[in-house]
């Protein structure tokens, strides 16, 4: 009996104890009612934006002035926490990249992101400011080139109500490069016995048409060490790639929507092998059946890739298949609009 009353009491002692020590204390070691408040305040739902920050959250599709040439990007700036803006960034090349820290000041913000693809030492620098709802500012290379860019706020593309489907369309007609261009004049695609094929890499095609909402159908195949892509309204692309099967999957790989989205499996058959795509594309909602699996369902595409056409996303766009890195074949190209 005395022994169960002094276990009781230790059990006691150690819970209040541990209670003590869980809360911040006063000066008199005693917690304070406003010290546990502080702590439990980080909840996003209500979260309290500082007045300066509201106008500039959100996601902006940008539009660079390279010499003369518009060149599409895209920004998204958000709240971290009480008052530290972080985002993310896509150049006209190149997949999206984290931005560690939006700095607002007077006015004006600005961040530096390291180079990717583009090679060389140094940080880009981006600068802007709000200008009537808009963006307007500068990217500035690691290599000091300077470029100009307006942006508005990306659309929401939020879709309602049943679909509703069309009648198919072959994009492809077995025979010629009828119903597409080529991107570039170093165009290497031609049709080789019913396969549109792009012996070495030069230049992107895309069709003359052009969709908003829609299933897509394709099949392809790539060589070893291949990569391409196809790209959803000229602006996000659906990756192509030789990525080894035992590869963690991601949205560099095979089936991702590139830098933004990755499948949840790695379901590639691997170099020379026939294989199949069926994306569905509503607004920004996308699903993806890679050789007969769903590896992305449903998931919202938060912005361009880098390689768009343009950066107008409330606009219908063409399909584009990349042909300007690797050797590719394609074949049973449809689509289905959603009316």
């Amino acid at each position: 009996m005395i022994k169960k009353f002094m276990y009781s009491a230790l059990a006691v002692a150690s819970i209040s104890a541990g209670l003590v020590s869980c809360n911040p204390t006063a000066k008199d070691g005693s917690a304070t009612q406003d010290s546990v408040a502080k702590e439990e305040v980080h909840n996003p739902a209500t979260q309290t934006i500082p007045e300066e920050y509201k106008d500039l959250i959100g996601r902006w599709d940008l539009t660079v002035d390279k010499n003369g040439k518009e060149a599409p990007s895209w920004i998204e700036i958000k709240l971290s926490g009480f008052n530290t803006l972080v985002g993310a960034y896509v150049g006209d090349s190149g997949s999206q990249r984290p931005v560690s820290h939006v700095i607002l000041k007077d006015g004006k913000f600005s961040f530096a992101i390291p180079p990717q693809w583009e090679g060389g030492e140094g940080d880009f620098t981006i600068e802007g400011q709000l200008d009537a709802g808009n963006l307007k500012g500068t990217v500035t290379t690691n290599k000091n080139e300077k470029f100009t860019f307006t942006g508005v706020k990306a659309p929401y593309l939020n879709r309602t109500g049943e679909v509703k489907w069309g009648s198919p369309i072959a994009l492809f007609n077995g025979k010629d490069l009828t119903g597409w261009k080529a991107s570039a004049p170093e165009n290497q695609w031609k049709v080789i016995d019913g396969v549109l094929t792009s012996e070495k890499a030069g230049a992107n095609l895309i069709s003359d048409q052009k969709f908003e909402d829609f299933k897509l159908t394709a099949e392809f195949r790539y060589k070893e060490g291949g990569n391409s892509g196809i790209y959803l309204r000229g602006r996000y692309e659906v990756q192509i790639e030789d990525s080894p099967k035992d590869k963690h999957p991601g949205a560099l790989y095979f089936g991702g929507v590139y830098g933004f989205i990755a499948p949840n499996e790695m379901v590639t058959l691997g170099p020379n092998e026939w294989q199949k795509y069926e994306i569905t594309l509503r607004g920004r909602l996308v699903t993806i059946v890679a050789n007969g699996k769903t590896i992305i369902s449903n998931q919202e595409i938060p912005g361009i890739t880098g390689g768009a056409l343009d950066s107008k996303e409330g606009e219908p766009g063409p399909i584009y298949l990349q042909g300007d890195h690797a050797p590719i074949e394609f074949r049973n190209i449809t689509i289905t609009p959603i009316l």
